[in-house]
């Protein structure tokens, strides 16, 4: 049971990250204005995708699109507290959500067709 447990949070924690990637850069393709962490979080919220249960989840994925080269960002002052890392996507983020959103869109159809599919026995 406690293996079982242990599996479904590997399995849960990299269905997540791959997820949150591709909203991510899907959020930052249709922003018309740089975007921080916290703004890009409400967007994500404000989706219901339910991928983002903490800050903390964000912001790994935020770097790791960045050393990618699908997004950039610049730290800019802030009136109400400390400076603030800005997002943008790059053009190589938008050919790359392009291409993921392709490979989601195969997936789930497969996933649904198999997972709807009648028992052959």
């Amino acid at each position: 049971m406690t293996e079982d447990i242990a599996i479904d949070k590997k399995f849960q924690k990299e269905l997540n990250a791959g997820i949150v990637a591709l909203i991510l850069l899907s959020i930052l393709d249709k922003s018309n204005s740089p975007q921080y962490g916290y703004q890009i979080a409400k967007k994500m919220e404000a989706t219901n995708t339910g991928t983002v249960s903490k800050l903390g989840t964000l912001y790994p994925v935020l770097r790791s699109l960045e050393a990618s080269d699908l997004l950039q960002s610049s730290v800019k002052p802030s009136v109400s507290g400390p400076p603030r890392r800005y997002y943008t996507i790059t053009l190589k983020g938008r050919a790359t959500l392009k291409r993921w959103v392709n490979i989601w869109t195969q997936i789930k159809s497969n996933l649904d067709t198999t997972i709807n599919e009648s028992p052959h026995d």
